[in-house]
This record gives structure tokens, C-alpha cells and sequence, in this order.
């Protein structure tokens, strides 16, 4: 067979698939055209990334790509470098401004972006979705419903008022659109964090799951609290949502030693977030590897996970016929401080660094230039010295 690239050599990580082993990946038309041993021999072009672990392209599914708080990210610099191929904005725009953002950052991206609209109409815009008024389930969800190829569900967040207009409105748009809610949350004495839990269904998201607004862990026993598991044995979704005030080490901590990971690995990475968390998606993976997850569960909640919780299969994993997104990986070991939204520290003996970055087959972050000839190959005839 003749592929036009092969990755070889790597170790394969596709929890999708059962992989986790030595094997080539590779590429033909964009798409994955084979996984397994000894296929560099048929490759136009033929990588070499031994050393390193080549996994599905990572899925980012709460990041801010658009407009809103003057703190969003344009997505490609801070996403192919990173590894991650499928960023999710989680309620930058509502059903008022969703078309410019299609039109100015989804459509032009190479990243493939995808959002979560928010309940306010107006998305984070002024005040930041505060205007009971603007919330209306019936455009939000219509809006949901035209755009389904970009559009995943709806968003509720950073709503400070005593109702329930913004997660309530939220989640009745997406049972309206048949899709799902994220809601970011900050209980107050007239809506509870267990009763956000009891509105849920199964495949609803609470994001920022290491937070310090929600009682996830009880300030006296240090334990996850019981309807809280509850939840997730009803299928309700914990995404980890870093962000810049929204990752504590002294709740991560306990909820991973009693068995209470998140179930998609998140960034919420914005201008904020970027700077002295650090929250980008490499990095956030990196934490979870210092709190003692398994680094194939790492790779599972930032590709085969996240793909399922919003709908699409298609993505997350190195099967024979998907889009070839792919994310070439080193665990760099080392002595290493990871910090928190305390701005106090973890050591770990491991950092995640993503070396190359393929878009549907296409070479898109190359950090050595691993993927490219040596220089004296490509000067000149003329110039060449015989």
C-alpha cells in the first residue's frame, strides 16, 4: 500500500480502540488509513517519533475562542501547539452574535471549533450574562437546532443573581435543541449545587469541577459529597475546567484519592488563564498526572471522552477512515512545579510537550521540524558546492 505519511516508531495511545503499544500511524487523504506495525516501508513520507506517544488529536471542550470579558484566545496558535484539533467554545456567543462568530473565527480556523451557545442572548458581552431578560430558551435552542454541525448544546455561567433564569434557561434550551447543558455554577441560599444536580439528565456537563463555588467536597470530612456520585451514576457529566479561579489542589486532591476524577480533561483557557495558571491543554493534562491519573485515563478524558459527551464519535480516536487528527506527544520527565488558582504549587516528575500536531492529515505544529528536511537538502543547485 502507499500512504502519504506515516508517524513511526511512536507508541500508540487510542483508548477508542484498545491501543496502547509500539506501532505506526498512517495517513492517506487526510484520513487515517492504517495503524500497526511496519508501515513506513509504503509511506511517501516517513516521520520518525520514536520516544514519543502519538495519540488522537485532543479535544479541548471549554475554552472562550470569541468576543467576551476582552479575554478570549483566536484558537490555532494556542491549540495546535498544544496538540488539541477540536476546541469547544463554552458560551462566548449567543443566538444575537453566533453568525459573526462562525463566520470570523469557526469557519477560518484551522482548529476545528465547535461552541456551546449561551442562554443569554447576547453571549458574554456587557455586563457578563447578568440580563435576566435576555434569556430566552426558545432562540437559544432554534439557534442550537439551525447550526447543529457547530453548535453542541447550550451554556449557562458567571450568573450571580437568586433564580434559576440562567441554568434553568439553559438547560430548557437544550432539552428544547435535544442536546446538552454545561453550566458553570455558583450556588446561592435559593438554588442549590445538589438541586442543579437533581435538574440535570444524563449527559448534562457541570464544568469546573475542582472549583471552590461548589461544595464538590465537604469543608469537615474531606469527602465527595453522596449526591454528588449520585449524579454521575445518573450519567451526569464533571468536566475539569481549569481556568484561572477554578482549579484548587486541596480539592483535586482528596476527590482523586477517593476515586472522584473528572470525566473530560478542560482548559477554560482564555487570556487569564494562559498567563500564570497556565491552564493550556498540555499543561492541565500534566496536572492530572501529578494528582496520579494513569497517563492512558489522561489521554482517554482529553480525546475518546470528551468526543462522546458532546456528540461526536467521529472524533477522538486513530480508527481506519477518521479525519487524521493526530497529537505527538513526549512525557518529559524532569522536576517539575505545576501551579493552581491558590498560585501555590505541585511537584511532578512528568510534564506532557506536544512535539507535532496533524489537522486532517496535515502537518500543522512541527516543534523541531522533525516533519521537514535538513536544510543543505532544499538550497539551490546553484548555491550547492559539488
Amino acid at each position: 500500500m502507499s500512504f502519504d505519511l506515516v508517524l513511526s516508531g511512536g507508541h500508540v495511545i487510542d483508548p477508542r480502540n484498545g491501543l496502547d503499544g509500539p506501532m505506526d500511524v498512517a495517513v492517506q487523504d487526510g484520513r487515517i488509513a492504517a495503524v500497526g506495525p511496519g508501515l513506513a516501508a509504503g509511506a511517501d513520507r516517513s516521520v520518525d517519533v520514536g520516544g514519543l506517544y502519538v495519540t488522537p488529536g485532543l479535544i479541548d471542550i471549554h475554552l472562550h475562542a470569541f468576543g467576551g470579558f476582552n479575554a478570549w484566545l483566536f484558537p490555532d496558535p494556542y491549540c495546535l501547539s498544544c496538540g488539541v484539533t477540536t476546541a469547544v467554545d463554552t458560551g462566548s456567543s449567543g443566538f444575537k452574535d453566533f453568525e459573526r462568530f462562525r463566520e470570523t473565527i469557526m469557519e477560518p480556523s484551522t482548529t476545528r471549533v465547535l461552541a456551546f451557545l449561551n442562554i443569554v442572548g447576547a453571549g458574554m458581552t456587557g455586563p457578563p450574562e447578568q440580563d435576566t431578560t435576555d434569556m430566552d430558551p426558545e432562540p437559544c435552542a432554534e439557534t442550537v437546532g439551525a447550526h447543529r454541525d457547530r453548535l453542541v448544546g447550550t451554556k449557562s455561567a458567571h450568573f450571580g443573581g437568586p433564580g434559576w433564569e440562567s441554568a434553568g434557561g439553559a438547560i430548557e434550551a437544550a432539552r428544547l435543541s435535544g442536546t446538552i447543558a454545561m453550566v458553570d455554577f455558583s450556588p446561592r441560599p435559593t438554588r442549590t449545587y445538589a438541586e442543579l444536580l437533581e435538574r440535570f439528565e444524563a449527559g448534562d456537563i457541570h464544568t469546573h469541577l475542582y472549583s471552590t463555588r461548589t461544595p464538590l467536597v465537604d469543608k469537615e470530612t474531606r469527602r465527595v459529597a453522596d449526591y454528588v456520585w449520585a449524579a454521575r451514576e445518573r450519567g451526569v457529566v464533571f468536566d475539569l475546567g481549569h481556568g484561572n479561579m477554578s482549579f484548587y489542589w486541596h480539592l483535586a486532591v482528596p476527590a482523586m484519592e477517593q476515586g472522584f476524577p473528572p470525566d473530560t480533561i478542560s482548559t477554560d483557557l482564555h487570556r487569564r488563564s494562559r498567563l500564570l495558571s497556565n491552564a493550556t491543554m498540555d499543561v492541565t493534562m500534566s496536572k492530572m498526572l501529578a494528582v496520579g491519573m494513569p497517563l492512558r485515563e489522561v489521554v482517554h478524558r482529553s480525546t475518546w471522552r470528551p468526543a462522546q459527551v458532546i456528540g461526536r464519535p467521529e472524533l477522538g480516536h486513530l480508527g481506519v477512515g477518521a479525519e487524521a487528527d493526530i497529537a505527538v506527544l513526549e512525557l518529559v520527565p524532569g522536576e517539575f512545579r505545576f501551579v493552581d488558582s491558590t498560585r501555590s504549587t505541585m511537584p511532578g516528575r512528568h510534564r506532557l510537550q506536544c512535539h507535532m500536531t496533524l489537522r486532517a492529515g496535515e502537518v500543522v505544529w512541527d516543534l523541531h521540524g522533525r516533519s521537514f528536511p535538513d536544510w543543505r537538502e532544499t538550497l539551490p543547485t546553484a548555491w550547492r558546492r559539488e
